[in-house]
């Protein structure tokens, strides 16, 4: 009886040996062509089965030869099923779902795409060409108007706040690669065009706070964006008085390519600034996205980016009314042959090869090198007058000249090589990276600004020239930073719902003050099965700032009283633990689908660099001496107020306090509350008009007296905007005329018009201080632009 039974195991184990397996793997995603996460695929009968990754991958082993059933399967979905007749080998099968439909009586509802996913957020997209926007259409100004805890007080600007932070603390990738902004920008107006461009765009995702390790060393936010891989050839031209895009994108065999140039001016816009003269900005950018498919392992991906920024201005008078009702002053400049010349010009190029090891595992090189050629000359000559107003009369308290000079010059070069990896075992997926990065940084500043009120130069010594203010530089530095992580994100079913853990270490050296960080993050989301509509996460981590040149620029004086830019090699990276608890919940009103969000959070703030800033200009203390916290709620509804249409509206209540010399005061981008509303709609029901408004009400910014910096005891006035936007497709994909010749090459055509701050209220970006005869200092406020309209063409092949 042993000897049969010992007979039958090895011929088991032997025939078992010989015995063939295959592998089916594939992609899930959705009916909009986004990948479903942690959708179950399961040979019907069987315990064989297994979940999808983030990108709505799977990979699932099976014996070859016989025939199989796959049931595709997620809460919010309609379980789908797949027939194998017969698994000859390897396989691929890509399957689509479709969200559930619930039929209650004569009501049909159709459920709302519902997800885990992580900490990032998915942001759409689709109606950016239509949206009505002052930047002239921008990545950015999307994640402004829906990001969860996001701020901008500038409508000049693309730079934005999130949850306490400044600009430098967000952290923005491109196809996986960090990405740069320049360093002497200090006003809206001289930005020119983000990097991003809108029209190359596939994917947006956003964290506010929480994100995982494999995203870098910065306090605040991650916008991670993934540009497009055509498949089919696809254009489109933009036009409209505030600039001009076109972009094309096809494919051929193994080869994919997305190019795209732009041009902005802009110049309409500012000459409703208060400063009157002869703008001149113009900024124009050229892009590419290249991939090419060596085999079905091998990929090669390049992107080349090339941008130049001018910004030409000859400002000829200025005048400003400010004050309150009972005491209303009146500022005027006359400028005398004054002119301004900047330029940005920025080189990026990156390529990345890939080799898909198996269904599950990947590694990559990527190489990318950036450099910025930045230079800011300016000689602003100007005679002005302080005035009290009563009626029809002014009474001149104050008068002075003042000259401002600058020869400003500023180039970096950053070279960057990673290797990267991603595998897949079972319900786990491990990603990894190891890092080396080269800065090298020339900073030349030479400015000065003199005063002169009633005679006498500011500040008045006698028989001394005293310049107002003076600053000069003259430094080079070259640094190399090592940095890696390593995260895993598992993923179970159970009986309660869907559980998603992603844990994950980051560490970082940078040579230049030989300062090691590690970097700790762990998030869990979970997905009720009693009630799909719900979806709860907490994030936490520790959270480091990398210091990137301005962060350590202090300012000495020498013995003559003048200002130096000196470098702090004892700089830290600023540090902040984060603690976010949040949740989604999905719901179907009047037939239409919206989700409702909420997020509380509280951020422990220590080793902070203080900061001034200025319009967008950042000046940094150069030193860690303070500590503080950021706490807040940020409230979302997002969902079709309009069927057919996505609008949103959010609301946000945050704190940002730090301790300066034992004194706690607001940090410079403190807001007690901000709220947005934008709203999209089909006039009269009529689906070829659509209209679209934007409301933003925020809490003013906190502000510092000259001589009492960090101490922010003064607020500005409340932010408060409304653009509207209106467009009429022209022509459309299914017109009677697309079968002429010349309109059958055209997918779509808009014409429209934006009312650009429909209420002419002039919010204030920042301050200039004057001093009047008694020398007492008048706060001017610098205000941002007036009402204008801008029209618009769209064109869609």
């Amino acid at each position: 009886m042993i000897k049969k039974l010992l007979l039958g195991f090895f011929t088991l184990v032997f025939v078992s040996g010989f015995a063939q397996n295959a592998k089916i793997s594939g992609f899930v995603t959705d009916s909009d062509g986004l990948p479903v996460e942690l959708a179950t695929v399961k040979v019907d009968g069987t315990a064989n089965g297994t979940f999808t990754d983030e990108k709505g991958k799977y990979s699932l082993t099976v014996a070859a030869g016989d025939s199989c059933v796959l049931v595709y399967s997620c809460l919010g979905y309609n379980k789908t099923q797949r027939i194998v007749p017969e698994v000859t080998g390897d396989m691929t099968i890509n399957v689509r779902m479709r969200t559930t439909i619930y039929t209650i009586g004569e009501v049909t509802i159709t459920g709302t795409r519902v997800q885990p996913g992580n900490t990032m957020e998915h942001i759409s997209t689709e109606q950016n060409r239509l949206a009505v926007d002052a930047t002239g259409g921008s990545i950015e100004s999307i994640v402004i108007a829906t990001g969860t805890g996001v701020s901008s007080t500038n409508e000049l600007s693309t730079q934005y706040s999130v949850r306490g932070g400044n600009y430098n603390e967000n952290i923005v990738y491109v196809n996986g690669i960090e990405v740069y902004r320049p360093v002497l920008i200090r006003s809206g107006q001289q930005e020119g065009l983000s990097f991003i461009n809108p029209d190359l765009t596939d994917r947006v995702s956003f964290s506010s706070g929480g994100f995982d390790a494999r995203y870098g060393d910065k306090m605040s936010s991650v916008l991670d964006v993934t540009y497009k891989k055509p498949k089919n050839l696809e254009g489109g031209v933009t036009g409209s008085m505030l600039g001009g895009n076109v972009y094309i994108g096809n494919t051929s065999g193994k080869f994919t390519q997305i190019s795209g140039f732009r041009y902005k001016s802009g110049t309409t816009l500012l000459k409703t600034l208060d400063t009157k003269g002869d703008y001149n900005p113009s900024a124009i950018d050229l892009q590419t996205f290249m991939t090419y498919k060596f085999t079905p392992e091998f990929t090669l991906n390049f992107m080349g980016y090339y941008s130049d920024n001018i910004y030409d201005f000859n400002p000829t008078e200025r005048e400003t009314s400010y004050g309150t009702m009972n005491d209303v002053k009146h500022f005027f400049v006359d400028y005398d042959g004054s002119i301004e010349r900047d330029r940005f010009q920025t080189l990026f190029g990156a390529a990345i090869l890939k080799y898909n090891i198996t269904a599950n595992a990947d590694i990559a090189l990527q190489v990318s090198a950036f450099q910025s050629t930045e230079q800011e000359k300016y000689d602003i000559d100007g005679e002005y007058w302080i005035s009290n107003v009563s009626g029809e009369d002014r009474e001149i308290t104050g008068i002075g000249k003042f000259h401002e000079h600058a020869r400003n010059y500023l180039k970096s070069n950053v070279a960057n090589i990673a290797l990267t990896g991603n595998i897949g075992l079972n319900q786990h997926t491990v990603r990894w990276s190891a890092t080396y990065q080269q800065e090298a940084v020339n900073d030349r500043i030479r400015e000065w600004e003199l005063r002169d009120s009633m005679g006498y130069s500011l500040p008045y010594k006698e028989d001394e020239l005293r310049l107002y203010r003076n600053l000069s530089s003259q430094n080079d530095i070259v640094s190399g930073r090592i940095s890696g992580y390593l995260q895993d994100t598992y993923r179970m079913r159970i009986e309660s719902g869907i559980f998603s853990i992603t844990a994950g270490v980051r560490g970082a050296y940078w040579d230049f003050n030989k300062e090691l960080i590690i970097s700790p993050r762990a998030s869990v989301r979970f997905l009720p099965s009693r009630n799909q509509n719900f979806t709860f996460r907490f994030a936490t981590g520790l959270y480091y700032q990398a210091p990137f040149y301005k962060e350590f620029r202090m300012i000495e004086d020498n013995p003559n009283g003048n200002q130096y830019v000196d470098l702090n090699r004892d700089i830290e990276s600023q540090r902040s633990v984060h603690l976010v608890l949040g949740g989604d919940y999905n719901f179907n009103f009047d037939n239409r689908p919206f989700k409702f969000t909420t997020e509380i959070y509280y951020k422990k703030l220590d080793k902070l660099v203080p900061y001034t800033v200025n319009n967008v200009k950042i000046q940094y203390y150069g030193e860690n001496v303070s500590d503080g916290h950021t706490q807040g709620i940020d409230l979302k509804l997002a969902g079709q107020f309009v069927p057919g249409t996505d609008s949103w509206l959010s609301f946000s209540l945050m704190e940002a306090k730090q301790n300066i010399d034992g004194k706690k005061v607001p940090m410079p981008t403190d807001q007690l509350y901000n709220f947005t509303f934008y709203l999209n709609d089909y006039l009269l029901g009529y689906e070829r008009v659509q209209g679209s408004i934007k409301l933003i009400w925020a809490d003013g910014i906190p502000f510092s007296v000259p001589g009492r910096e960090y101490q922010n005891g003064i607020r500005t006035p409340n932010y408060r905007r409304a653009d509207i936007g209106l467009t009429y497709l022209i022509f459309g994909e299914n017109d009677p005329l697309k079968q002429a010749y010349f309109w059958r090459n055209f997918k779509k055509i808009w014409i429209g018009a934006d009312i650009f701050n429909l209420f002419d209220i002039k919010n204030i970006s920042s301050y200039s201080w004057f001093s009047d005869i008694n020398n007492f200092r008048h706060a001017v406020p610098d205000k941002l632009t007036g009402r204008q309209i801008n029209v618009k063409f769209i064109a869609e092949f």
